[in-house]
């Protein structure tokens, strides 16, 4: 019997997020973020929500985050203003793993 191997990707599309419209759980400050040279957000996020537009902002979207924190601990600029855990019912469901 052989085992298939799921790809990261594939391992994130099994989440299911409920996004509370109403209250962000992570805020940046673009200005801030516009100002950082090195952009860690943009490699460290394991779900990729940080993007870079073509005017050089930076742009972010929690509707798929994982709740790892890993973008405050590499941002050492102080860009993400609101880190916090989504309220109740609100967030990622793992589904598998």
């Amino acid at each position: 019997m052989s085992i298939k191997k799921i790809t990261a990707p594939e391992l994130l599309s099994l989440n299911k997020f409920i996004v509370d419209e109403d209250e962000p759980h992570i805020e940046i400050d673009k200005e801030i973020c516009g100002k950082c040279v090195e952009k860690p957000c943009l490699y460290a996020c394991p779900a990729a929500l940080y993007t870079l537009e073509k005017s050089g902002a930076m742009s972010f979207d929690y509707a798929g985050c994982l709740e790892c924190g890993t973008c405050r601990v590499v941002c050492k600029n102080k860009g993400i203003v609101k880190w916090v855990y989504p309220r109740g019912t609100f967030g990622v469901a793992f589904r598998f793993g």
